[in-house]
């Protein structure tokens, strides 16, 4: 089985599109496991708000809670990177998430930082280990698809990626 790393952020237009993408063709590709690595277009000390490192951490508190995850997905590009909500607030995140759910544990998790650790490894290993400049960043046996800045990727680079191409 391929295992497939996906970097993106919830506040990239491009990573939602690029998601989008990535759903339309991993139905061909059983074979590809993938790993999903949510991470800070901007990360602090960086003025581009919203930070999104919240958000980065509440996708895995949402796996721990066992959330509809493209439930979650939808919920969080929708809110983010489409309807700009502060997700620099846990109030809002949770206001994001109330139907996906249990909006009071997710609130503990986040609150005890519990992932914390896990957004900066993420961006770590994105930017200072994996080469990524531009998200969505794909990598995969050694090759790797990169967004071009204010571009994204194409529907094409996407499955063409897939079918290791």
């Amino acid at each position: 089985m391929a295992k497939m790393r996906f970097f993106f952020d919830y506040e990239c237009p491009f990573c939602k599109k690029g998601y989008e993408y990535y759903l339309e063709f991993i139905g061909e590709h059983p074979e590809i496991e993938v790993e999903w690595r949510p991470i800070e277009a901007h990360p602090r000390p960086e003025d581009h708000p919203p930070h999104t490192d919240l958000a980065c951490a509440g996708y895995y508190a949402a796996r721990e809670l066992g959330a509809d995850m493209p439930a979650f997905f939808a919920a969080m590009f929708q809110a983010v990177a489409l309807e700009r909500k502060n997700v620099e607030k846990v109030e809002v995140l949770c206001d994001i998430l109330k139907d996906i759910l249990d909006t009071a544990k997710f609130r503990a998790i986040i609150e005890s930082g519990k992932y914390a650790k896990q957004v900066e490894e993420n961006n770590d290993l994105a930017y200072e280990k994996s080469g990524v400049w531009f998200v969505p960043a794909l990598r995969m046996n050694g090759k790797k698809l990169d967004a071009e800045g204010g571009i994204g990727v194409s529907r094409e680079a996407v499955r063409d990626f897939l079918k290791g191409q």
